[in-house]
């Protein structure tokens, strides 16, 4: 028997209005655009690590797009590159352990 109290992890979630959609982007122009829950703030955790240079997200693919140093397309978008790994989300407005989307 320890006297060491379990660390509590957030019990993963997949809907819900308090769980982050499971593609959203940051990108006015893309399709899976959602400025209201942009504003509520959402926290990425990818490969273990929290990220905030995150531009596009997908929990249930399993992959995030960040900005490949400053190059821009002919467009003038930035350049992104597709990262493939474990992703996490979570409303950054509800405090401490919120309910997190992670694939299970």
């Amino acid at each position: 028997m320890s006297d060491e109290t379990p660390e509590i992890t957030p019990e993963p979630a997949t809907t819900g209005a308090d769980v982050p959609p499971g593609h959203l982007s940051v990108n006015p122009g893309s399709p899976f655009f959602d400025a209201e829950k942009l504003q509520r703030g959402v926290g990425i955790r990818f490969k273990g690590r929290v990220r905030t240079d995150i531009e596009e997200y997908s929990i249930p693919e399993g992959w995030v797009r960040v900005q490949a140093g400053k190059s821009l397309d002919r467009k003038g978008q930035a350049l992104t590159i597709k990262l493939t790994g474990p992703v996490e989300a979570w409303y950054e407005d509800l405090g401490e352990n919120p309910p997190v989307a992670r694939k299970d």
